[in-house]
Order: structure tokens, then sequence, then C-alpha cells
């Protein structure tokens, strides 16, 4: 038995619809599903220990960079800039280093200031936490302590995401 043409296309099309509905159903349970970020307690920069639960009422950046790490250093000034615009709205930005030798991020660190919290993470097992695959990877935690954000690698540009996220986040 042959199908007809028109019975093949509309067979064709409502299978496409149907799965487009079933993507966007599971794309929008990803974005609206929240998850608590996993607790760490790593050294700074400063010699201090951070936890991040100590971080709950502010909406919290994480972003894991290495220094050999060519995108990461181009991101580091963006989120001084946005930590700078945003700390005093409850904004804080983390900056988990995955160097196995904290010195090299303090290398590179004098060439790229920044003021807020620089943490090490030598032995990796944060970034084991947060399923890190690729530098850098940013998460966002809202007030709560939970997940709502991960992105993966850097390009100019990305930095109006950011921004919209902490905005829609803050606004929460």
């Amino acid at each position: 038995m042959r199908l007809q043409p028109e019975k093949s296309f509309a067979a064709v099309a409502i299978l496409v619809l149907v799965l487009l509905g079933m993507t966007t159903t599971a794309t929008q349970a990803a974005t609206t599903e929240l998850s608590p970020a996993p607790d760490f307690v790593l050294k700074s920069r400063s010699g201090d220990n951070l936890r991040l639960s100590e971080q709950v009422g502010n909406v919290v950046i994480v972003n894991f960079w290495a220094s050999w790490c060519g995108p990461c250093r181009e991101e580091l000034p963006a989120f001084e800039q946005m930590y700078q615009t945003y700390a005093d709205m409850g904004v804080t930005v983390l900056a988990v280093n995955v160097d196995d030798d904290p010195a090299k991020a303090n290398t590179l660190l004098k060439d790229i200031e920044v003021s807020f919290p620089v943490l090490f993470d030598p032995e990796g097992e944060v970034s084991e936490l947060y399923d890190v695959s690729a530098m850098p990877t940013t998460v966002l935690i809202d007030r709560f302590g939970n997940a709502r954000l991960v992105h993966k690698g850097y390009k100019s540009g990305d930095e109006a995401k950011y921004e919209q996220a902490l905005n829609a986040l803050l606004r929460e």
C-alpha cells in the first residue's frame, strides 16, 4: 500500500509538530526546575576560607577559570566590571581558579586586577561537583542558593546574557 503525497505530508507535519512540542516542554522544564547549587568551601586569595552557603541572600556568579585559558583572561575584566556595577545590589562574584598551582593564578592576577574573591580549587573537587567540562564555565546562583544558569565557554558579548540573567534574578 502506498501513501498519497498529501497524507504523507500531513503525517510528517504532525510528527514534526509533536517533536517540537516535546523539545519546547523539555527546555522549559530545564529552565524552571530549581536545583540547589552544591555547597563548597575553598581557600581564597586572602588566605581565608569561603563557603558558598554563606552567600545565601545574594545572587552569586561562580566562574571557573584557569590561567592557561585565553577566553578566561578575556572574561575576568568583564566580571570585574559587572561586580563593580552590581555589588551594591546584592551580587557577588566568586572566581574559582582550577590551576594545580595557585601561584599561576596569582601571576596572571598581577596583570588582570580584580576586586572580587578569587578561590583556589587545585585538586578540582569543586569543579567536579559542578561538572565543569569546559573553560571557562560560569554558574549563576539565585538568592536562595539554586543554580539557575550554567554557561560553558566565553565569547565577546556573553556579558549581555549574564547581565540579562542577573537583572531577572535581582527582580525575584
